[in-house]
């Protein structure tokens, strides 16, 4: 089992470049197969997560060709078969996504009902109530989610709460339905407006993305088409706390300044100093942070994604923080952990209150989830002496070399696969 082997107590300085968003490019890949022809997707992110959807996709049939470690062509027309096979698909949860573009291209789909992180349940009513609403039979049975129909018609879909997920699938199909659809009470994430751009540029009819009303008008046809994946704001948003933990000073590159809005507000809140630039932002924290409270919210508010590892920020920032959860129940897992570490955090429900300390002790820590993992090293790399963390297959699914890129900021952190190699760390390090 691998392993982060971390000596903290390094402030973070220098440059990092952020890759492709992993949750555009997860459903961006599902709606590649919605094309006869050739789709060439370049920044995609090389984590685990878009590696297992690309075998899934070559599991049923379609043909994926590396490029390079960022760029895949993509050819969907010698699928055979829409079933996919669990073994495929049982350790990410945007396998949901082949449900739409299967869905969409062949009016038929079985895809079990998906793994992934355990942060809280994710129901995905949503995603069926709007299958149903353009015409698909929709069961589950043993495990596998079946959507068939003879043929989909545009219809007028309002959805419950507001779910990236199910805005996604429904936008992915209803693009091959016939008529309109409209989608009221959509998703209005960054990555929901990159899948809109992406389908648009095979040729579908989609406005309004990024706005609460998405109007699709269903095409009989998807082309081939290149395509761009969004760079990844919640990595770079990681990378922003994690300057903040450790009082560094970080420029990361290759980030729409925008899309961070929410965050830079809490940091230039607390104390940072943050300067954008036309694709970059700095991060700067010369002392000791202040309180503040925190709600994750829908985009644009403070998302969900980046709350374990504010809370990180918080347990080390003069005063009493409250950071409430909003979006899921389980995500105040890494708690514990932190705990272990010397933080003074008491969770109520979904609320977290934070007294701040002056800073953490390394420990031997686990991580629960892909997010609460990173934010569990930016503690690690604040603490005084080592920390190791367990479980970080969990954020190899969401975090591009992740170590290599700390390593370019001047943290003392190494992937290991023993305790030999720990004790090697270190003697090396001392």
């Amino acid at each position: 089992m691998e392993q982060y082997v971390i000596k903290g107590g390094i402030p973070l300085v220098g440059e990092v470049e952020i890759a492709g968003a992993k949750n555009a490019a997860l459903p961006i890949i599902s709606a590649a197969i919605m094309t006869d022809e050739v789709v060439t997707l370049e920044n995609l992110p090389d984590v685990n997560d878009i590696n297992v959807l690309l075998e899934a996709i070559e599991g049923i049939g379609a043909r994926v060709d590396r490029i390079d470690r960022h760029t895949v062509k993509i050819n969907g027309s010698t699928i055979q078969d829409c079933s996919v096979e669990y073994e495929c698909i049982k350790k990410i949860r945007a396998s949901y996504y082949l449900l739409g573009a299967l869905l969409g291209k062949y009016n038929n789909a079985e895809v079990p009902l998906p793994g992934g992180c355990n942060i809280g349940s994710r129901p995905i009513d949503q995603h069926l109530k709007g299958f149903r609403a353009i015409g698909a039979q929709v069961s589950i049975e043993h495990g596998t989610i079946i959507a068939k129909c003879d043929h989909m018609v545009g219809a007028h879909i309002f959805m419950d709460i507001v779910s990236v997920g199910a805005t996604i699938n429904i936008m992915m199909a209803a693009s091959r339905a016939q008529g309109r659809t409209i989608i009221e009470n959509a998703a209005k994430e960054p990555h929901v407006v990159d899948v809109a751009n992406f389908l648009n540029s095979m040729g579908a009819d989609i406005k309004g993305a990024g706005t609460d009303v998405i109007r699709i008008k269903g095409v009989s046809s998807f082309h081939g088409c290149n395509y761009m994946i969004v760079p990844d704001m919640i990595e770079a948003g990681t990378y922003m706390m994690a300057a903040a933990a450790t009082k560094g000073d970080v420029i990361i590159k290759n980030v729409i300044p925008k899309h961070l809005e929410a965050i830079t507000a809490k940091l230039l809140e607390i104390g940072c100093e943050v300067e954008e630039s036309d694709d970059s932002v700095r991060v700067v924290a010369a002392k000791r942070l202040n309180r503040t409270h925190v709600k994750t919210q829908p985009y644009p508010g403070f998302p969900t994604d980046m709350q374990p590892q504010m809370s990180v920020v918080l347990a080390l920032a003069a005063g009493t923080s409250i950071v409430t959860e909003s979006i899921f129940e389980n995500r105040f897992k890494y708690v514990d952990e932190l705990t272990r570490m010397g933080a003074n955090i008491k969770v109520e429900g979904n609320t977290a209150i934070i007294d701040g300390v002056p800073n953490f002790t390394g420990a031997r820590i686990s991580s629960p989830d892909l997010r609460a993992g990173a934010a569990l090293v930016i503690a690690g790399l604040e603490a005084d002496g080592f920390t190791v963390i367990d479980d970080i297959v969990y954020i190899q699914r969401g975090y591009e070399d992740f170590e290599g890129k700390l390593r370019g900021l001047g943290a003392e952190i190494e992937r290991v696969t023993s305790e030999r190699e720990i004790d090697k760390f270190e003697l090396r390090i001392g």
